[in-house]
């Protein structure tokens, strides 16, 4: 007999909190960084997209709003590269976020590395990478589990 598989948030967030715990400690951490709210939240949508995971890409598309992220900015970012609607720190952070999610190990351009120097200093890198690699990490956690977006089905 084959079991639904799926789970809301909720579920995990009740049947999983140390799970939870160390996720939310590691956002946690990024926000008392000092990283800028509304950068942080181009990043996790942008990774969201890439990673094609309909509950981040809604949640996060809200919290953008929430931090005042641009409307234009939010429109565009699939095709960032080819909008003048982003700052050099937007550019360099969204580079640096696709590397990390796509590329992990290919060799780092050297194009992308020098925009990360001139706009982040080494602790904002660390910081900018913590906060790529934990919404990668609920992107595959979220979409293996099939969480549920809060937008019902068009009828």
């Amino acid at each position: 007999m084959e079991t639904d598989r799926n789970m809301t948030y909720s579920d995990f967030e009740r049947d999983h909190p140390a799970a939870l715990a160390a996720l939310l400690a590691m956002s946690k951490a990024v926000d008392a960084s000092g990283l800028e709210k509304a950068l942080t939240e181009l990043v996790k949508l942008r990774v969201s997209q890439i990673n094609a995971c309909a509950f981040c890409i809604e949640l996060h598309l809200s919290v953008a709003r929430r931090a005042g992220v641009d409307e234009a900015k939010l429109d565009l970012l699939p095709a960032w590269h080819d909008s003048a609607a982003y700052s050099a720190r937007d550019r360099a952070a969204l580079a640096w976020a696709e590397h990390v999610t796509l590329t992990p190990t290919a060799a780092l351009p050297a194009e992308t590395r020098t925009a990360l120097d001139a706009v982040f200093d080494a602790s904002e890198q660390v910081n900018l990478t913590v906060a790529i690699a934990n919404i990668n990490a609920w992107n595959r956690i979220a979409g293996a589990l099939h969480f549920p977006t809060r937008t019902p089905a068009a009828a």
